[in-house]
């Protein structure tokens, strides 16, 4: 059986200026990054017309099982393709450090990819070595600020801004740097975080434009004085530097399926650290391009499909006219709990157990979100008839189709029944509403996540979290939506609680605003905004042969 990364090598892509002229791109509207990679103007954003219709795809809790998510992204944009559908797959862009880590890869599986691959996968056009410069530079300026006087009166013990790299290395989670004294610097305690759980990723995700990007990285707190009060990235006059880093990269980046449907993959921040979604402005565009937008969001629909929709498309207007909910029969058993080598035999009982993991998923799209939803079952060769059946009972039971998918063998052709349903989705009315209010208290935000999403009980804090939570609504930001950084395993914070827990608490450990992306970050468990690198890491598996071709991505 061929890898991924064998299927998108013998694949024959198309010049990127023909896949631009499908969606009515312009040459003049395209900077080329060689033949298969461009980046669109801002201004295709602003086109008057009707958006088209917005398809979100999200996923039951992850298990090892796997569950393709993004391979049923890109196989359902291909199959409404087929059916005649001008349609755009917006995704985010993949991370360093899963791609050297665990994953491998992140650009869909077997027939349903974005290619190429390996330049998606890799460097791709610089994105994130732009976000980790201007976090970097914003990081220099604010040490360089204090070791030349500290006119701005910054405690260096209340400093909140780190360093960041595109790296699993958990050698950097806590460092002390400055070491040494005198023209070395001011020594302190510092860390680093991953570029995608940065706040200049999600700022740069959120924004609308070049001024509201200098708007919103001028508003990010790096620390705060002796006084107390908060030091933002404008006032070290940060803002316009790290904006000039940023200015081609907050442009969409353009390519194509396997199937020639046009992609926009920008940015990329991770759902259980950070919001999950890919950036406002690739969305936006996608719907002035396309009559129908497929996107996802990260991990389980409590995470990516939560933030998508409580902090996305509050922020950006947005209002998806359908959402899939992709689970595999072997996730659905492992939640039942069956281990990863039993999953090949039918197994009723672990199934029916494991199901309510979908159920609420299912049930918090229908009933908290207001959206029409399909169940898309992306099929094994194992999965047998009473398996499948058992799935679409339950599911019709909440008044929701159960579609079989198989894009990964298939590609679009495997996605044209489930395209079909979503384009009845779509032509249904539906009432999208938000979890929570932003008028509410930050408490009671969290307590509307935790038992209205998750199932839990309610929420409780560590006396740090209280105190930090009074503070930063006495300066003003209780207003804003929550980003809860949690486990992607679990509905709860612990990751051991599989299928759909009950009466459970999540704990909140620490409370912090990202004043530019205008969210509160609320820290649960042991979430660490800095992985570390699995025992045998996919780079031990990754190389490249005399004649540069990449071996091992997958």
């Amino acid at each position: 059986m061929e890898s991924d990364i064998e299927i998108a090598q013998a694949a024959k892509l198309q010049h990127i200026l023909k896949i631009a002229q499908k969606v009515g791109l312009s040459e003049d509207e395209i900077e080329y990054y060689g033949k298969y990679k461009a980046k669109i103007d801002l201004s295709v954003m602003d086109r008057e017309g009707e958006n088209g219709k917005l398809i979100l795809v999200t996923a039951i809790t992850p298990t090892p099982a796997g569950e393709g998510k993004t391979t049923t992204t890109i196989g359902l944009a291909d199959g409404l393709a087929l059916l005649g559908k001008k349609t755009v797959v917006a995704l985010r862009e993949p991370s360093l450090g899963p791609v050297f880590g665990i994953k491998g890869g992140a650009a869909g599986g077997g027939y349903a990819q974005v290619v190429p691959m390996e330049d998606i996968n890799l460097h791709f056009t610089g994105d994130f070595h732009a976000i980790g410069a201007a976090n970097n530079l914003l990081a220099a300026m604010l040490d360089n600020h204090i070791f030349q006087g500290n006119e701005l009166n910054i405690d260096p013990a209340k400093i909140t801004w780190k360093r960041c790299v595109d790296m699993n290395d958990r050698q950097l989670r806590s460092i002390e740097d400055g070491l040494g004294g005198g023209k070395n610097g001011v020594p302190r305690k510092d860390g680093f975080d991953i570029t995608v759980a940065s706040e200049v990723m999600a700022v740069l995700c959120l924004a609308t434009s070049l001024s509201d990007l200098k708007t919103r990285l001028s508003r990010i707190i790096v620390g705060y004085t002796y006084d107390g009060e908060p030091v933002t990235a404008g006032d070290l006059k940060a803002a316009g530097a790290m904006a000039a880093l940023l200015k081609d990269a907050l442009k969409p980046n353009l390519v194509q399926t396997l199937g020639g449907t046009p992609a926009l993959v920008h940015g990329g921040p991770f759902a259980n650290i950070a919001h999950g979604c890919n950036s406002v402005i690739a969305t936006k565009t996608a719907l002035k391009l396309g009559d129908y937008v497929v996107t996802e969001a990260g991990f389980g629909a409590d995470l990516g499909a939560e933030k998508f929709l409580d902090i996305k498309c509050r922020a950006a207007g947005l209002k998806p006219s359908a959402v899939v909910i992709v689970a595999t029969v072997r996730a659905l058993k492992m939640h039942g709990g069956l281990e990863k080598t039993e999953l090949g035999n039918e197994d009723l009982t672990a199934l029916e157990k494991g199901l309510p993991n979908l159920l609420r998923h299912l049930s918090n799209i229908k009933n908290v979100y207001h959206l029409p939803a399909v169940v898309a079952i992306n099929r094994f060769p194992g999965d047998t008839d009473a398996e499948i059946s058992l799935v679409m009972e339950k599911c019709r039971a909440l008044g929701v189709n159960v579609v079989l998918s198989t894009v990964w063998a298939e590609g679009g052709k495997g996605g044209v029944a489930l395209a079909e349903e979503v384009v009845r989705l779509c032509g249904e009315k539906n009432d999208f509403s938000y979890c929570y209010g932003l008028e509410l208290p930050i408490r009671e935000k969290l307590h509307a996540l935790a038992t209205k999403i998750y199932g839990g009980r309610g929420v409780k804090y560590t006396p740090e979290a209280e105190k930090e939570i009074e503070r930063l609504e006495g300066l003003g930001f209780g207003n804003l939506p929550v980003c809860v950084a949690k486990t992607q395993y679990s509905f709860s914070d612990d990751a051991a609680k599989l299928g759909a827990p009950e009466d459970f608490f999540i704990t909140v450990r620490e409370v912090k605003v990202a004043a530019g992306a205008g969210f509160i970050v609320a820290l649960t468990g042991n979430i660490l905004t800095m992985p570390g690198l699995p025992k045998s890491p996919a780079a031990c598996r990754i190389d490249v042969d005399g004649s540069g071709r990449i071996v091992g991505l997958f």
